[in-house]
């Protein structure tokens, strides 16, 4: 508890008041009043105060009447140089007192001058608006290893598979006409393929000990085939979620030399890794691997969502594209070892061949095209 402070003068207790810049004592009797030394520089100018302290150290004569806090003598000092006005002090509390009106012949410090208030446009005032609100929504979403599930239901079932999906879609200023287009002729074509799939694979697949066969076609009939629902329906997913954001990024053209080089780089890799097999290769990973990288590469703060299952316990992890992509690529070449070895039908060295074109087109359209971040 604090101790009272009583006045030199009536042997009352004073009254705290507060103020802006902190606290004074006064006598409610005679008006006079008590003021802490930090106080007195923060609320008048140094001239006003520094001629009464440095006269408090030269000690100019002691005063009879008690220091409000500690009780001790007072020493008595004139204001200033040129005013007949005496004040005490109190050298060990750093208490001045003040009888009453003494106060109003110190100069105050003037007001800041208040800061000009910078009036934003409109359209920076509703980009902060939804920069907030975006905030707020990420906030809402809740942490990234216990996050909210994502608003589209379809894309919980996909995560309840085991498939990966898109928090954060980056924004389009344009429908994926040629995502949409090249899913609908792969589904075509390899839906069609699954009633004679055998034959289909014998003819159109990628054969690396003849990789000339039907004059080189079968680089491009392959891309179309796929082993079976799961294969198809896997390579149409990524392509569905991802392409959509390259071909945006990209543009129509580049987006199809992307797909169509890293399918092509993919087969040529796969060909180097086995030259002599006789076994087809089919499917559209290659070409769909490319796109994955230049996605990582081009959105990497992106969110990819992936539901975590322990028995009946669920929880939303939500990871950076980049760092997915590094998993990935991790993967990739374990595969790789698995397919060189012969305990894996599925042809990593494709995948890594096709991330390579990706990453080479990243690298060639970074600096002509504005990086979009998620």
């Amino acid at each position: 508890m604090d101790a009272e402070l009583f006045c030199p003068a009536c042997r009352i207790p004073l009254t705290e008041i507060r103020t802006g810049n902190g606290i004074i004592w006064r006598c409610e009797k005679c008006d006079g009043r008590a003021v802490g030394l930090q106080l007195l520089r923060r609320t008048f100018t140094p001239e006003s105060i520094n001629p009464l302290w440095l006269h408090a150290i030269h000690n100019e004569w002691s005063s009879a009447r008690p220091c409000p806090s500690c009780g001790n003598a007072m020493i008595e000092v004139a204001l200033a140089s040129s005013s007949g006005i005496r004040v005490e002090v109190c050298r060990i509390c750093e208490f001045v007192w003040f009888d009453s009106g003494e106060t109003q012949t110190l100069q105050a410090r003037p007001l800041p001058k208040p800061k000009p208030q910078v009036v934003l446009p409109q359209k920076a005032r509703e980009a902060i608006a939804l920069a907030k609100v975006q905030q707020l929504a990420e906030q809402a979403r809740g942490p990234d290893f216990d996050s909210a599930p994502p608003d589209e239901w379809w894309k919980s079932m996909a995560a309840f598979l085991g498939m990966p999906v898109e928090f954060d879609a980056p924004a389009q200023e344009r429908r994926p006409v040629v995502t949409w287009f090249l899913a609908a002729v792969i589904i075509t074509a390899s839906v069609h393929a699954f009633f004679h799939l055998q034959e289909a694979v014998q003819l159109f697949g990628l054969i690396p000990a003849q990789p000339l066969r039907l004059h080189g076609l079968t680089f491009v009939t392959s891309f179309f085939l796929h082993a079976g629902v799961i294969h198809l329906v896997g390579n149409m997913y990524f392509l569905l979620v991802f392409g959509d954001d390259v071909e945006n990024f990209l543009g129509a053209l580049r987006y199809i030399a992307l797909i169509a080089i890293a399918a092509f780089v993919g087969d040529l890799v796969h060909i180097a890794s086995a030259p002599n097999s006789t076994i087809p290769c089919i499917g559209a990973s290659g070409g769909i691997a490319g796109v994955i990288t230049f996605y990582a590469l081009a959105f990497p703060q992106a969110k990819i969502g992936f539901l975590w299952r322990y028995f009946y316990y669920f929880r939303w992890i939500r990871l950076p594209a980049w760092f997915v992509f590094v998993l990935w690529i991790f993967f990739q070449i374990i595969g790789a070892y698995e397919q060189k070895i012969g305990i894996s039908s599925v042809s990593s060295f494709a995948h890594l061949g096709g991330a390579g074109v990706g990453l080479v087109t990243w690298f060639l359209t970074r600096k002509t095209i504005p990086l979009v971040q998620a």
